[in-house]
Formats: C-alpha cells, sequence, structure tokens
C-alpha cells in the first residue's frame, strides 16, 4: 500500500446503489478479471482502533482513520489464469505463497486467517473446488486439490468412496488417454446436482 513498505489484502468500497455481494463481485472482477468464481462472506470486521497503527501517518480527520468495518469474501480461482490488478492505492499487487505471507497492513493477518479456516471448515459440507478444475477430471486430480487446500494428505480410497457417495458428479465413458499407467476414470461435475449441493450442504466432515 502506498504510504508504507506492509501488504494488504485487496479490497474496495461499497457504493450506496451496491448490495453487499454485488460490491464483492465487481471489486473481484476489477482485480482480477475473474467471474463466475466461488465467492463466499466468511465475517465482518469491525474492532476499534483497527486502522490506527498503520494510519497514523494520514491527517486525523480523514475517514481511514476514523472507525469503519471490513466485510470479508473469499474466492476460489485458478491463479495460474489470473494477472492481480493494481488499484490506485497500491504500488504492487502480487500473488504470494500461503506458507510465506509477508507482513501484513492493520488487521488483515488476521482476516487471512480466518478466510483460511473458513475455506477449509467449508470443504466439509460444499463442493467449492468447481472452479479450480477442468471440465473434466479425474479423482486423483479432485483429490489433489483437496489436499492442497486443506494441506493434509487424504486417504485415496476413503476420498474416491466419499466423494463418489456425494453423488455430484457425471463419470464418462471415456478415460483421459496417455500414459503409462491404466486409464483414469474421466468425471465431470453434475451442475444441478452440485448447485443443490451448495445450498443444502453435504453430511460429512474430513
Amino acid at each position: 500500500m502506498k504510504g508504507q513498505n506492509k501488504w494488504g489484502l485487496p479490497g474496495g468500497y461499497l457504493s450506496h446503489d451496491q448490495d453487499l455481494d454485488e460490491a464483492a463481485k465487481s471489486i473481484l472482477q476489477e482485480r482480477t478479471g475473474a467471474e463466475k468464481v466461488f465467492l463466499e462472506q466468511f465475517k465482518t470486521f469491525g474492532e476499534l482502533g483497527r486502522s490506527e497503527s498503520d494510519l497514523h501517518y494520514m491527517p486525523e480527520n480523514i475517514w481511514f482513520r476514523q472507525r469503519f468495518l471490513s466485510v470479508g469474501y473469499y474466492a476460489l480461482v485458478d491463479y495460474e489464469q489470473i494477472i492481480p490488478v493494481v488499484d490506485e492505492i497500491s504500488v504492487a499487487c502480487e500473488w504470494k505463497d500461503v506458507n510465506e505471507l509477508p507482513e501484513m497492513m492493520m488487521d488483515h493477518a488476521k482476516i487471512y486467517q480466518e478466510a483460511l479456516n473458513t475455506m477449509r471448515f467449508q470443504l466439509n459440507y460444499k463442493p467449492i473446488g468447481y472452479s479450480l478444475l477442468p471440465e473434466q477430471f479425474t479423482m486423483p486430480e479432485l483429490q489433489r486439490l483437496y489436499e492442497t487446500l486443506l494441506n493434509k494428505p487424504l486417504s485415496r480410497g476413503n476420498f474416491q468412496r466419499k466423494m463418489l457417495a456425494y453423488d455430484i458428479f457425471i463419470k464418462h465413458d471415456e478415460g483421459r488417454k496417455g500414459g503409462a499407467h491404466r486409464t483414469p476414470n474421466l468425471y465431470s461435475f453434475d451442475q444441478e446436482k452440485y448447485n443443490n449441493a451448495l445450498k443444502k450442504g453435504l453430511k460429512e466432515a474430513w
């Protein structure tokens, strides 16, 4: 952010004529160009003095230094397909490894951790990986995605049984060709069942 050496999470402001979800989608598209991705509101942050320590160099009467609320959303996108866009209050906008985060401004480290914890918890009951997979994928590819998001290994047999029991996939007759091993089965999401699972949830935990 301009005026300091710390990093901050990308964000924006709510216009007087916008709903929260509409504003979040608009900000995401402006900063990444991404559309039709999984976007989830997870928590509101409004502790007293949350901006004072890092914005002390600004005039006291500027609204940034007064109390304001931040509504946190997280989105799932393929970072290899997205080029972050710098906004007017930033000097850089880059992807960072979750295990090597830089020093962050205000309470942004807390916001990030809350987003990560919420996403991992919601993997228990929401099929949120849709936007991170190709249209057709194998069970090992889906498992690698879940292991990356959860940051832990999963039993291959248990994972496949659990995922198939959710009944949200279409199994294709032809597998993916190539490779020395047995041709893996290809799956895609059944869109109607997937959307229903997003609304009603899945019933098991990892």
